[in-house]
């Protein structure tokens, strides 16, 4: 599983100018999905992503995480963090298929819920406009392959 996580003041997703899921300070989270991923994997992104200390404590220094400062998540499924890009045309053939994909997005959206979180989100496969108010910016990559 990869995921850009941006820390933000405020996020929103809309389909069809319809505003779907929105929060404010948080993290907008852009999930892809492998086809080899498995839900231990959404698990451990999960804990890693509710538990990032990158929130401004007294002193300015970053050192709170999403509970400390009572935030919440907006999730986004993001295929295209698998793009392959050999060439100027992308191909998205590294990325899980729906029936591998939306399961694992779902259970990682719930394991954040489990840990306390609100959780917001788009449409899996749904033409999307995301926007947010980055925080910082502070914006991290992580992939289960390397955590």
């Amino acid at each position: 599983m990869r995921a850009v996580v941006t820390r933000v003041s405020s996020a929103a997703v809309a389909i069809d100018g319809v505003i779907t899921g929105q929060i404010g300070t948080g993290f907008l989270v852009l999930l892809g999905i492998g086809p080899e991923d498995t839900a231990a994997q959404a698990e451990k992104l999960a804990d890693k992503v509710c538990g990032l200390r990158v929130f401004s404590d007294e002193a300015g220094k970053m050192n709170l995480n999403l509970a400390a400062v009572g935030g919440a998540l907006l999730v986004v499924s993001q295929f295209t963090l698998y793009a392959d890009i050999k060439s100027r045309r992308p191909g998205f053939t590294k990325a899980a298929p729906p029936a591998v994909a939306i399961p694992l997005y779902e259970h990682f959206m719930d394991a954040c819920r489990a840990r306390g979180f609100q959780v917001e989100h788009g449409q899996f496969g749904a033409d999307m406009a995301v926007s947010s108010v980055n925080d910082g910016p502070v914006t991290i990559w992580m992939d289960t392959d390397t955590l």
